[in-house]
């Protein structure tokens, strides 16, 4: 025996849809009536499909985008349609932890900064293990990860040995333009070398220059690295003349250090 079909009135109280939400799902084919009267239009609904159009509530109400709902409604099986609701789920996970974040950031926004603890330091030139090339400042993250194990594996390669932090520096047109110069190094020691051949060419022995830098440790969530930024650099302009060299930074266990250039006294 077959389903009864209802009228699209009855079926927006089965499904507490309104028939105006009911007739968009039809319209973007999501939820197709059972029939459709070719005369009048009328569209009358199978009580099969309420269970879907509760399942369509819920993926929609989870800001589920329709191609997706669709690709869920037509799953072969349910392992399938279990796998795109688990993909979408750690997506809106992935953004209630980042919206989580942004929220705490901007509490503390309101909080007064504490003082930052800035010094001036005069750096000698550094021999350095280097990867360089110009970053996207979305993809900025992933590529200083690549860059680093770049750097660990070709250490293991050399006979070089790594004397400090690692770290990197960021011109300053990756802040102006989102896209700018950045450097991943490893400092080592004088003396020593890379082989003639290896595996990664990429990777070369520089030296960073030597220079007089305004320094301080940001410590904490990097959601609040621009404060960091704002009150070193503000601190470089009121007691020194800041230099167009790029930043640097060097990453501790706990903290990272940042260095902003200024004009050797």
């Amino acid at each position: 025996m077959s389903e009864p079909v209802v009228s699209i009135g009855e079926f927006s109280r089965l499904t507490y849809l309104s028939i105006k939400t009911l007739r968009h799902y039809h319209d973007v084919g999501l939820l197709e009536p059972a029939a459709v009267d070719p005369s009048s239009g009328y569209r009358r609904y199978s009580l099969e499909q309420v269970s879907q159009a509760h399942l369509i509530r819920r993926l929609r109400d989870l800001e589920m985008p329709v191609p997706e709902v669709r690709t869920v409604l037509a799953a072969s099986d349910a392992d399938a349609r279990d796998r795109a609701i688990r993909t979408h789920l750690a997506r809106m996970e992935a953004q209630l932890a980042s919206t989580r974040a942004v929220v705490a950031s901007l509490r503390d926004l309101l909080a007064p900064l504490p003082a930052l603890d800035v010094t001036f330091v005069d750096l000698p030139a550094q021999p350095v293990l280097v990867v360089r090339d110009v970053v996207e400042a979305h993809a900025s993250a992933r590529w200083y990860d690549d860059a680093r194990l770049r750097l660990e594996a070709t250490l293991d390669q050399s006979r070089l040995t790594a004397t400090g932090p690692y770290g990197a520096t960021w011109a300053h047109a990756f802040f102006e333009n989102e896209r700018g110069e950045v450097a991943a190094f490893a400092p080592v020691a004088f003396g020593g070398g890379l082989p003639a051949r290896r595996s990664d060419p990429g990777v070369r022995l520089e030296e960073l220059p030597a220079g007089r830098f305004a320094t301080a440790d940001h410590i904490g969530s990097l959601d609040d690295f621009d404060r960091t930024y704002g009150a070193l650099g503000s601190h470089a302009i009121r007691h020194a003349a800041p230099l167009a060299d790029p930043i640097r930074e060097h990453y501790l266990h706990d903290r990272t250090e940042v260095q902003w250039p200024v004009r050797t006294q």
